[in-house]
């Protein structure tokens, strides 16, 4: 995976968007690898188009789907749908409309915090609302993250008690 590559194309294409998963853990401190960039994306007409643009640039494909699905790569389609997974000349990217725990892109965005990466500006999922999400998955590696994010926060919250 080349997360500085993701990156740059989210921001050169203005997708409106948060980061969330494991590269959101990465950026609150998470030592924990991650093998793909999610993100909750704006379910905006604007942003339907950017993404179905961007992503054909791409040559974004639903990964895992059967070679034979017939899938058009348009703002409809996009908004047709809510949470995908491609595969494309940039690594795997997962595209979520409802982030499970948290919900749709406004719940996702409130208390984001805003960093600067690679001359982007870009949304981060707030650490107790990344680990509310990941608790909600269930799955065993993401149960793994919650209990090093949890640390994460303690250490966060004594330091600015200190």
């Amino acid at each position: 995976m080349n997360v500085k590559n993701q990156l740059e194309f989210l921001g050169r294409h203005h997708i409106d968007c948060v980061i969330i998963g494991g590269v959101a853990a990465t950026l609150h401190g998470s030592a924990l690898p991650t093998s793909d960039l999610d993100v909750c994306y704006a379910r905006t007409t604007s942003n339907f188009e950017k993404l179905a643009i961007a992503l054909q640039s791409v040559h974004a494909r639903l990964r895992d789907s059967p070679s034979d699905l017939s899938f058009r790569l348009e703002a409809e389609t996009l908004r047709s749908g809510l949470n995908f997974t491609f595969s494309s000349d940039i690594g795997d990217l997962d595209l979520l409309g409802e982030v499970q725990g948290i919900g749709f892109f406004d719940s996702v965005s409130e208390g984001a915090a805003t960093m600067s990466l690679l001359g982007y500006e870009f949304r981060v999922i707030s650490l107790d609302k990344l680990i509310m999400a990941k608790r909600a998955t269930g799955r065993g590696k993401d149960l793994l993250a919650v209990m090093e994010l949890e640390a994460i926060r303690e250490l966060k919250s004594s330091q600015i008690r200190d």
